[in-house]
């Protein structure tokens, strides 16, 4: 199975320009945990997360509605493509440690986002009709992998 399979096509996302009060919103009014963040010509250059917004809140002494995204975006954005297997992805996901992938053309422009939640439900589908796919045991690996401590430290409460 592919991830244009299973994607969700209809993305909200914003842009570097976006304050941080209208990302927040458009994560509260449309039931999502991040945005990709777009440029003008619509090439995904990041990924803001409610996270993201939560700890720029709470470290930058200003008001959110003074803040962009393109503050906070930055680093390497981990994606997929529409034709691209599952398994590929959930490596992608392991490796990343992300619970999302924005799903990009091979132009960079967004074409949907692809979640760990999407994959969750496709197994148990999957399992139930005993057809070949993703397996629980691929996805539980894939959630140990993202939530394993970053650092010895952290693993031994530190």
């Amino acid at each position: 199975m592919k991830v244009e399979d299973v994607m969700t096509e209809d993305v909200q996302f914003c842009t570097p320009e976006t304050n941080l009060a209208t990302a927040a919103m458009q994560m509260w009014d449309h039931d999502c945990g991040t945005l990709p963040v777009v440029s003008e010509d619509g090439t995904a250059i990041g990924m803001i997360t409610d996270r993201d917004i939560c700890i720029a809140a709470a470290t930058r002494h200003r008001d959110i509605a003074e803040i962009r995204v393109g503050e906070l975006a930055s680093g390497a954005l981990h994606s997929c493509t529409p034709n691209m297997r599952l398994d590929e992805a959930l490596k992608i996901f392991q490796q990343a440690r992300v619970r999302r992938l924005p799903v990009l053309n091979e132009d960079g422009k967004l074409e949907g986002i692809l979640s760990l939640n999407d994959i969750v439900l496709l197994s148990r589908e999957e399992f139930e009709k005993k057809i070949p796919g993703v397996s629980y045991a691929d996805v539980v690996n894939t959630f140990r992998a993202i939530g394993a401590p970053h650092s010895k430290a952290a693993a031994a409460g530190a």
